[in-house]
C-alpha cells in the first residue's frame, strides 16, 4: 500500500532480502518466526518484521486480515530514540494504510 514497495527497495540490500524473504513466507500462509503482532490492531491479523542492520533498525508492517492477499501497510527505518515503541505518526500511517487495504480488498471482491 501506498510507497511501502518504494520504502522497502531503499533499505539496504542485505535487509531487503530477508525481509523480502519474511513477506514471501507470509504470501505462502504461513508465520514467518520474525513476525510479531502488532498491537493496537485488534487481533493477529497485523504483524510487523523488525531487522537491525549496522546500527540502524528495519521495520515492515503486513496485514494477513485478508485470506487470500498479504498487504504491506509499512516499511520504514525507525529513527526514534525512545525505546522500542513504534512511533505514533508511524502508527497513525498503519491505520490509514490499513483503511485503504481494506477499501481495496472490498472493491476486488465486489468486480469477481
Amino acid at each position: 500500500m501506498g510507497s511501502s514497495k518504494k520504502d522497502l527497495k531503499e533499505f539496504p540490500k542485505p535487509v531487503q532480502q530477508i525481509v523480502g524473504g519474511h513477506l514471501w513466507i507470509a504470501q505462502q500462509g504461513r508465520k514467518p518466526i520474525a513476525a510479531k503482532v502488532l498491537r493496537g490492531f485488534g487481533g493477529a491479523s497485523v504483524l510487523e518484521v523488525v531487522e537491525d542492520f549496522d546500527g540502524n533498525t528495519y521495520r515492515a508492517v503486513y496485514t494477513v486480515r485478508f485470506r487470500d492477499v498479504v498487504y504491506v501497510l509499512h516499511c520504514f527505518q525507525k529513527k526514534s530514540l525512545h525505546g522500542i515503541a513504534t512511533p505514533h505518526h508511524e502508527i497513525e500511517m498503519i491505520h490509514r494504510r490499513m483503511k485503504l487495504a481494506e477499501e481495496h480488498h472490498r472493491n476486488l471482491k465486489e468486480e469477481s
